[in-house]
Order: structure tokens, then sequence, then C-alpha cells
């Protein structure tokens, strides 16, 4: 069933009265929300094979009889989070409406299987058996890897032909990704090497061939296999793209140390003014708010298109500071959509490594952080150009 097509109410009935077991759970409030979100990542696993989406009936109880809960804008947004709070890897395609079912409001979450599992919640992979969820088991894993292997692979899942395991840096998968992408308890329990590992995560697929999401978050040297993936920063001494340059930079390597010294770079371009406003009291401001730099330069990493080799540009000039990124809006985000917290992922592989190395907090509030910081810091609104191949973003100086 494409995402798009929704349930009617007589469908959804019939599934509250007894359809499918495994495509049905009632919850009379949300008292568990752990249990809900182990749910949408069982249905987005849909171990059955189905095709069919999974739905969640919120309001009530496990008899089938209405919990009298409240359906309140507040409940909705509750449940919607929990697809984009970044808990649940790669995030779920679902919706979430209030209807009425039988005379009695219901908040009803339908949750579509996954192109890309398996899908984890806080690092365990969830599965449905009949009426049931449970955690899968390494043949689950494998079934659901198949499958992942029958879908279009989105470029960042795609092998890089010639490249092999060596080119990885194993030790760092090992010693930083791993623990934060798989729970405790599973990494313990599991006696699987690394190349299992790699593929249970998505970064290897039937062969020992690394894909590209691989190569930018653990390669030894990325710009080899993907030559676009470097950022190009440039110091102008002045407001003009001709005037002199103060320092240029060209940082490549692993998509982490990218991030971490790019905004190093940014620390040590920050100016800071002090006021003194009293005896003995000073107001410290910079022209620039770190967070919101950051939050661009991210989003600018993790969204552009690898495809490309062109790298991700960061002009700073006197008065402004520009960074742009290779590769348009994509997906169901448009310029209208995008300040309303649309997300969609060109590098769904890529976004799901930030996120568990701790770049990405929880996605599709990264505009909202930025303009957040920029209002408080005294700097004007960001200024967006989005065009067909490319996405500029412009951040003005604060005033002294």
């Amino acid at each position: 069933m494409p995402a798009t097509q929704m349930l009617d109410d007589a469908e959804l009935e019939a599934l509250l009265e007894g359809g499918e077991a495994d495509r049905v759970e009632r919850k009379a409030g949300l008292g568990d929300r752990h249990a809900i979100c182990e749910t949408i990542c069982a249905f987005a696993n849909d171990l059955p094979g189905r095709g069919k989406p999974g739905v969640i009936f919120v309001g009530i109880n496990p008899d089938g009889t209405p919990s009298k809960l409240e359906i309140t804008d507040e409940v909705l947004r509750t449940l919607s989070q929990m697809r984009s709070d970044g808990n649940i890897l790669p995030p779920p395609t679902m919706t979430v409406e209030k209807r009425i079912i039988k005379g009695s409001p219901v908040a009803v979450v339908i949750v579509y299987p996954s192109d890309s599992p398996p899908v984890r919640y806080r690092g365990r992979t969830w599965v449905r058996v009949g009426p049931r969820r449970d955690v899968a088991t390494l043949a689950d894993e494998r079934m659901l890897n198949e499958r992942r292997l029958s879908a279009a692979l989105s470029f960042d899942q795609r092998p890089v032909r010639g490249a092999t395991l060596d080119e990885l840096d194993l030790r760092a998968f090992e010693r930083e990704y791993l623990p934060r992408a798989v729970d405790p308890d599973t990494l313990a329990a599991n006696d699987r090497d690394l190349e299992e590992q790699l593929r249970s995560l998505r970064f290897l697929q039937r062969e020992p061939t690394p894909n590209a999401a691989a190569l930018l978050l653990f390669g030894r040297d990325p710009l080899r296999w993907l030559p676009g993936s470097y950022v190009q920063f440039l110091r102008l001494d002045g407001t003009h793209p001709t005037d002199p340059i103060r320092d240029q930079k060209e940082i490549a390597g692993p998509l982490p140390q990218v991030i971490r010294f790019t905004e190093d770079v940014f620390e040590a371009n920050i100016s800071t003014a002090t006021q003194i406003t009293g005896v003995p009291t000073e107001v410290r401001r910079p022209d620039y708010p770190i967070e919101a730099l950051r939050q661009v330069f991210r989003n600018a990493v993790m969204h552009r298109t690898y495809e490309s080799n062109a790298p991700v540009r960061v002009t700073w000039f006197d008065d402004r500071v520009e960074i742009w990124s290779p590769g348009g809006l994509y997906g169901n985000v448009t310029p209208e959509s995008i300040w309303k917290g649309a997300t969609d992922y060109r590098n769904p592989l890529v976004a799901e490594g930030l996120k568990v190395l701790g770049f990405v907090q929880r996605f599709g509030v990264g505009l909202a952080l930025t303009r957040r910081a920029l209002e408080r810091n005294g700097n004007p609104e960001p200024q967006f150009d989005f065009q067909p191949t490319a996405v500029s973003v412009t951040i003005r100086r604060a005033h002294a």
C-alpha cells in the first residue's frame, strides 16, 4: 500500500474489531510511551511481509472498548513527535490523526512498512510476532536485510565499487558507533563479527563492499571515493567575493572529523564584543551565535548530494556568513513546507549515522533552533536561497 493511501473508517473498524493481529495495537492512553515507540518500530519492520500498514489505536482499551481518553492537540503532537525525535531510526513513515471510530474519538497512528529495514528504537530492532511485539532474532534481522536489498537504495546506501573493508576505520566503528547504535544488552548478547555488524546496520549489502555512508562516516579517505565530500572554507577581508583572502582551508576526512574541525574554525573566527552595563556587570555578545552556524552547517553536510563533485562552501565576509550546499530541496520538502518542520532524507543512512554520533539531537528542528539563536543574539533573520541544484543560507552579523 502506498504511504499516501489512507485507511477509511470501515477498514479501521474492521481492524479494530479483530482483524489481522500483527497489524493492530490498542492503547488506552499515553502511559507507556516506550511501548508505543516499540510498536511503531515493529510495524515499520513488517516482519510478516504483508506490505500493509500497522495501526495503533490510542484511546481504546485492550478489549476494544473506548478508554474515554480526551484526544487533544497535545496527544496528537506527542504521538507525531515519536517519528522525528531521533529515537526510531531510520525515521518511519506514519500518519497521526483524530478519527471517530464507532462513535468515539480515537487517535489513529498508521505506520507504513519501511523501505529500509531493519528499523530500530533506541538501538534495538522490534518486530511483530502475531499479537505481540518482540526483539528481532538474528534470523529476523537477516530476513529484513534481504528485504531491503530488493528495494531501491538511496545513493548513500549503494555499494561503492572498488572499495573494501580496508578503506574503513573499523576501530572507530567498533569503539564510537556500535555502542551508540545498538543497545548494550543486544550488543553483549550477540557474537557477530564486525562484518556482520556492519551489515546489520546497513553499511554493507550482500558483498563486503562498503557503501557511501560507511565511507563518509568511517572512511580513512572518503575523498578518494567521493570527490565532493569536503568543505571549502574562505574568509574574506571585506564584503565582496573579490575582496582579499584572509584565510582559506579545504577540510576533508570522515564526516565526524570534518564537522568538528569546521566548527572549531567557526569558533576561531567569531568575534565577541564586551559591553559594560554597570559595575561590575558586563555583557558579552558574539557577532554570530555558534548554535546558528552549527545547525545550518550540519544540515548542509547531512542533506547535500554526494553525487556532486562540488564541496559544501562556507564563505565568511565581514558582514555575513554564507553556507552553500550542492543539491536542492529533496522529496516532500518545499520552500513552503520546510518552515513547518517538513523532513525528507536524500541521505537517510548518513542522517541516521550523524544522529547516532550525537551531531543531531532531533530531526526537523534545525531551522527553528537557528532562528531562535539568531533572534536571541540580535542577528537578523537568516536568508535562504532555494535553487533546483543547491541551497544557500546567509547569516548576517549582529549589529554592535
